[in-house]
């Protein structure tokens, strides 16, 4: 009685009922389009009664077409009217390129004009774009910029410039004969001589069984495929970073990134865990180095046991961190490092695309640590001393053997390009020739003599940190506290001192509250001090900026 037909006596379909009786059929036929017209509504409606019509089977309620009798009822596939599209507005055509292009040189009036109209900053907002200076040539470890001042480059650009703004003559010859031979082969297409030179040169010089190498274009794409090639090796996801480091700004390389960048990429990406520094901010691990190591490694043993030692690929440190402040390790902790990642089987990956190639005066930073050897190596900048852009990935004998046999999941059309590659093979040789990485050493203890008398000097400079040629100083107001928080908008009052830094002729990167002091490697002690004093003329506008700030309450 629920139901709402009533069943026959006997079953009878629906359909069969109605062949029985014409009038209906025929109700039908006038009711509704032919089958062959497209499906319109029902011009009178149907009505049938339960008492005496069957009730209809399944085949007869869920139709293509719609239930028999009623077409508009379980009909499937009948697709929305499109609403017609706007049509897209008049585009403007391209102006062509000007004959101002074929000038041999612009007036600073239409530098100026272009750069206001179309250049773009990175990490900052783009409006100081029309601040920078005009630079137009350089030479040794100092540019010039469009008015004829000079300025020493006192952090080798983005510490990158390793071999200042003069190109060694073997470097220019060997790019300039490579463009002549052969300007590109798509690496998984040929061989170029010069990728098995510089390949055979890297592992030889890369202590214990470093052998297999990549060339990225750059450090953020050398830590991407690092981080895919450990996820790849071990089938694990996690990787594990520290919270004041910087990996790069590509958005695997951003996401495994600690500072204030990561927010740009993090919400996109999965698998990394951060991890505190054994230098944190706000309070210490210990009065010493034994102390403050200790308990950082147990802290990252208890991290590990808590993630699960088996969910993780790969510990991804920066040797020496640099952005971050050239952050040196306490001893034992970077061993420590390396004997958590053989007690659990997690791979270490050591980022020094900045402390590579003779930065920290050793040729790659990892060797001031007694036995360390990671599993991967990523570095970049002094690879060719950013005349071009090339990076590298080294790993180990085992996972170049795993990899003859499995594809490595990560590639790129740039991967391997021969010029580049020409220009490293030159620089690497003329870093070993001319001694770089002992010069860095030689000079490490003028970087620390100049910034203790510049902490000693300087009410705002609150501690520094140095080793070869890589440091960096803390700016502080008179109370103690930072200048600004990384990462944070500018305050204005710093405006005087970045004015100052240009008038006594630096450049530098300065990222409140830090000051990188990282000349380029073929710098002269002479040059070296020529630099602090330049800074320390500097600093003294930024002392008088800070006492005359109202102190905190």
């Amino acid at each position: 009685s629920s139901l709402p037909f009533s069943p026959p006596a006997e079953p009878m379909s629906l359909a069969s009922s109605l062949r029985v009786r014409p009038a209906t059929r025929e109700a039908w036929r006038r009711a509704f389009c032919t089958a062959s017209q497209p499906p319109v509504k029902a011009k009178k409606p149907v009505r049938l009664v339960p008492s005496r019509d069957p009730l209809p089977r399944y085949e007869e309620v869920s139709r293509t077409e719609g239930a028999f009798l009623f077409p508009d009822v379980n009909a499937r596939y009948r697709p929305d009217h499109n609403f017609e599209l706007e049509p897209l507005p008049e585009r403007e055509p391209a102006k062509g390129a000007s004959d101002h292009h074929w000038e041999a040189s612009w007036e600073e009036e239409d530098i100026h004009s272009a750069v206001e109209d179309h250049v773009m900053l990175t990490w900052g907002a783009s409006a100081g774009a029309k601040d920078l200076p005009h630079i137009v040539r350089g030479e040794g470890v100092y540019l010039y910029d469009s008015k004829g001042n000079q300025y020493l480059d006192w952090t080798s650009q983005a510490i990158c410039s390793n071999f200042g703004h003069t190109v060694p003559p073997q470097v220019m010859d060997a790019v300039q004969r490579q463009m002549s031979e052969l300007p590109y082969v798509y690496s998984g297409l040929g061989m170029v001589p010069v990728r098995a030179r510089l390949s055979a040169l890297l592992a030889e010089l890369m202590p214990g069984d470093i052998t297999g190498f990549l060339f990225p274009c750059g450090g953020a794409e050398a830590n991407e495929a690092a981080i895919r090639i450990a996820r790849a090796y071990t089938g694990r996801q996690k990787i594990m970073t520290q919270y004041r480091s910087y990996h790069g700004g590509t958005a695997q390389s951003l996401g495994a990134t600690g500072d204030f960048r990561r927010i740009f990429s993090e919400s996109g990406v999965t698998g990394f865990i951060k991890m505190f520094n054994p230098q944190p901010r706000a309070f210490s691990w210990g009065r010493t180095d034994k102390d403050a190591t200790r308990r950082a490694l147990l802290a990252l043993e208890e991290q590990i046991l808590q993630e699960g030692p088996q969910t993780i690929a790969a510990i991804m440190l920066e040797t020496i961190v640099g952005a971050g402040g050239v952050l040196v390790p306490p001893t034992g902790y970077m061993e420590g490092v390396r004997s958590l990642c053989n007690k659990y089987n997690i791979l270490l990956i050591l980022d020094e695309v900045m402390a590579g190639f003779g930065r920290t005066g050793e040729l790659w930073a990892f060797e001031h640590f007694d036995g360390l050897l990671p599993d991967i190596i990523t570095s970049a900048k002094g690879l060719t001393g950013a005349v071009m852009p090339m990076s590298m990935v080294g790993v180990r004998e085992k996972i170049r053997q795993h990899f003859l046999k499995h594809p490595l999941g990560w590639g790129a059309t740039y991967q391997a390009h021969p010029v580049s590659m020409a220009c490293a093979y030159e620089c690497v040789k003329y870093t070993v020739n001319e001694g770089l990485p002992q010069k860095a050493k030689k000079l490490q203890l003028v970087m620390m003599e100049e910034i203790q008398n510049l902490v000693t000097k300087h009410v705002s400079v609150k501690q520094g940190r140095a080793i070869g040629l890589f440091g960096c100083i803390d700016l502080q107001t008179v109370d103690g506290k930072p200048i600004q928080s990384l990462g944070q908008p500018s305050p204005p009052y710093l405006e005087p001192f970045r004015k100052a830094l240009r008038e006594n002729g630096l450049i530098t990167l300065f990222r409140p509250p830090l000051l990188h002091c990282c000349p380029p490697l073929v710098i002269s002690e002479t040059e070296l001090r020529d630099g602090f004093r330049r800074l320390d003329k500097a600093l003294e506008t930024l002392d008088a900026t800070i006492s005359a700030l109202p102190k905190s309450p």
